[in-house]
């Protein structure tokens, strides 16, 4: 019910008024049954933006780190996700993917539309990265098609540290459904996964058209944040 709340009456309303996205590709979005929503993940916004424009309830994988704040602050924001359709993942490690692929497959079991960022982390620099096979293990093993989804402007509205969005409009892509039925029963092939996970982010590349870095974004920022201490150390306190 505070999903629904959320939607129509205190959050859509407002991020419409912020935002005034432009949607296309809406009919490419299943009335009913499972189906994984791929998309690029520049914002922190994003992950409000595109259930607030879509009929259907959709669940997104969202990183731990969200609900596991201090204090009441971070009660509060675990509550505001956990109500927004949000479910908790782990990033640590590869037992800590098999757990978000356990609770997207719960999701997709029940009919319903789950949301993935195949990235795993907001691009810190606006390009589209390499994405990460889970989204290709559960559509293998769900059976279900993967729509692609590109935001674009969302990074200019929203970049990475601002709290407060910019007043910009964006929009939201969402493009032809991929079928993946020829790899039915082949989710346990890394080869597979890949190919499959490649061929969902060209789909989205062709929809945001990004620049695409053909490395995981995390490593990309972490050694971009590793150069930055390098050339910037911190004075010892006296």
């Amino acid at each position: 019910m505070f999903y629904r709340l959320l939607k129509y009456v205190l959050l859509g309303p407002l991020l419409r008024l912020m935002f005034r996205p432009r949607i296309e590709g809406l009919e490419h979005m299943p009335d009913s049954g499972a189906a994984i929503v791929a998309g690029n993940h520049l914002s922190f916004s994003d992950h409000f933006l595109m259930p607030a424009i879509i009929k259907r309830r959709i669940t997104f994988l969202a990183k731990a780190e969200y609900f596991t704040g201090p204090g009441i602050k971070g009660r509060l924001t675990a509550a505001f996700f956990r109500s927004a359709g949000q479910i908790p993942v782990d990033r640590s490690g590869k037992e800590a993917g098999q757990a978000a692929i356990r609770e997207g497959l719960g999701v997709l079991r029940r009919g319903e539309l789950l949301g993935i960022y195949p990235e795993g982390t907001r691009s810190h620099d606006g390009r589209l990265y390499k994405g990460k096979v889970g989204v290709a293990a559960m559509a293998l093993k769900a059976q279900v098609p993967v729509i692609p989804c590109a935001m674009i402007g969302t990074f200019e509205a929203q970049p990475p540290g601002q709290k407060i969005p910019n007043m910009r409009r964006v929009t939201i892509r969402f493009g032809r459904p991929l079928d993946f039925s020829r790899y039915a029963g082949m989710e346990g092939e890394k080869a597979i996964l890949r190919a499959v996970t490649d061929e969902i982010m060209y789909a989205i590349l062709e929809l945001s058209g990004q620049e695409y870095v053909d490395k995981y974004a995390a490593l990309v920022k972490a050694e971009a944040e590793a150069a930055k201490a390098r050339r910037f150390p911190r004075m010892p306190l006296s």
